[in-house]
């Protein structure tokens, strides 16, 4: 097999990737008070590891990014369950939110909410389905 020079796809991808991955994280902690959050984040996240997948291939990612997507689903919803059974513990409708201000050494004053968590549980999973899904797809279409 014969690689192609693909040299600008390569420089354009870190760039481009680096972007995606700032704009996810942005998208997520912006979600609770605003459009966004742990599912479009997460797609974006996604999306920067795809294109990522495309520009320096499967085994190269591999050794740069050792993550079995599949093991992240469980963890998200784990994440996402228990933050939503977490507020029986304190007497409240299930998936209730609360939030609470705190002095943070960088950040300041920062309002945190148990939406966060729950969205950290989202996030997460849909990075694990996106991902696993699209690799799947992608190295059965490698076997043919």
């Amino acid at each position: 097999m014969t690689r192609t020079n693909d040299i600008i796809l390569r420089t354009t991808t870190t760039l481009i990737a680096f972007i995606l991955l700032g704009f996810s994280i942005y998208l997520f902690f912006a979600g609770h008070n605003k459009p966004g959050g742990g599912f479009i984040g997460g797609l974006m996240t996604s999306a920067a590891f795809v294109l990522m997948y495309m520009a320096y291939g499967f085994r190269a990612m591999q050794k740069i990014l050792p993550v079995k997507f599949r093991y992240i689903i469980p963890v998200g919803l784990l994440i996402a369950l228990t933050t939503g059974i977490g507020s029986f513990v304190f007497g409240q409708p299930f998936l209730s939110q609360t939030f609470a201000y705190f002095q943070l050494p960088v950040l300041g004053k920062t309002e945190l909410a148990t939406a966060l968590l729950f969205d950290l549980g989202v996030y997460l999973t849909v990075i694990g389905v996106t991902m696993t899904i699209i690799l799947t797809i992608a190295n059965d279409r490698a076997e043919d």
